[in-house]
């Protein structure tokens, strides 16, 4: 069984907003004649890299709540200009929406085992897809979610 990441989403008002940075971000790459892929640059290498791409994910908490994941693909460690240690966590660049999940703010990432990770969207509640983000918010806010 795979094993995921959780990690704080810093920056992010919403998974819309995490979407439409990836999108430019690869229009950036692609239009620089880059490889066009997208990841995530942390300081700390995972060690348990091989458990995490077999068909694990990073999930990304966005204003206090677990909201959706995308699969890890590649994990590069590599040394920066300045010589520190650092690691690329190469991500699938489709954002898969999860039920939300409240998490208290932490710094770094954290190992998710797969029984503690949120349901993908439409594998739990039913009409839980199809609700707008807005009101998902605001009932998480209240603790109803």
């Amino acid at each position: 069984m795979a094993l995921n990441l959780i990690k704080l989403c810093v920056g992010c008002d919403s998974v819309e907003d995490l979407e439409e940075w990836i999108a430019f971000r690869l229009d950036e790459r692609k239009r620089a004649g880059e490889p066009v892929e997208q990841w995530h640059t942390t300081r700390m290498v995972p060690t348990r890299a091989a458990e995490l791409t077999d068909g694990g994910s990073l999930y990304w908490v966005i204003k206090g709540s677990v909201q959706c994941r995308q699969r890890l693909v590649d994990i590069r460690p590599f040394v920066d200009g300045e010589g520190i240690s650092r690691c690329h966590l190469v991500l699938d660049p489709v954002v898969m929406r999860t039920e939300w999940q409240p998490r208290r703010p932490f710094q770094g990432w954290r190992y998710l085992k797969p029984n503690e990770a949120p349901a993908d969207l439409g594998q739990g509640r039913t009409g839980w897809a199809e609700m707008p983000p807005k009101l998902r918010q605001e009932l998480a806010e209240l603790g109803l979610l």
